[in-house]
């Protein structure tokens, strides 16, 4: 699939935005276009446009704490498994938290929950798909393919990492 992609300074670093030719978002990551492409396989990236500005505006306005979703439109390429996971990340509210069992049980499969981990780390469109608000039942900040302080920041942002009592642990603030 070719793209386009966009790389956009965050708090957190840079951060990439494949869109195909449609304007879906097919791919995110923190780091540059090689972030993307570990993400997606197959895509083409010939060329980074100008800008993307609906995107970079919602980015800003998230890290800024004005934003809770994202109003985009996605393309994932999952299996039906991967898909139900990705849609049940989408429900989950911004500034809340939940367990891989948490999603395991919502997927009407309580036992699988190192699937639902497996699926997780598969999903190719990181921050908008929110996996990183999927912790271990014992509230570890496990499973991140951008590691556990960038989820412990976003969770910050989104004031779930006070909510849950992180933050005095953490010494984070």
């Amino acid at each position: 699939m070719t793209a386009t992609f966009d790389t956009i300074s965050t708090p957190l670093g840079p951060f990439s935005v494949a869109v195909a030719p449609d304007g879906r978002v097919v791919a995110t990551a923190f780091g540059e276009r090689e972030a993307l492409l570990d993400r997606r396989r197959g895509l083409s990236l010939p060329s980074r446009p100008e800008a993307l500005p609906g995107i970079r505006r919602q980015l800003a306005e998230y890290f800024a704490g004005r934003r809770t979703r994202f109003d985009v439109t996605y393309a994932t390429d999952g299996t039906a498994f991967q898909e139900k996971i990705w849609n049940l990340l989408l429900a989950i509210p911004y500034g809340e938290t939940r367990s891989y069992g948490d999603l395991a049980r919502a997927a009407g499969t309580p036992s699988a929950a190192r699937a639902v981990g497996a699926a997780n780390g598969s999903n190719p469109i990181c921050l908008f798909i929110p996996c990183h608000r999927v912790i271990g039942a014992n509230g570890s900040l496990t499973g991140y393919a951008f590691g556990p302080d960038r989820k412990r920041q976003l969770l910050a942002i989104e004031g779930a990492w006070e909510l849950a009592g992180f933050a005095a642990a953490s010494g984070l603030r």
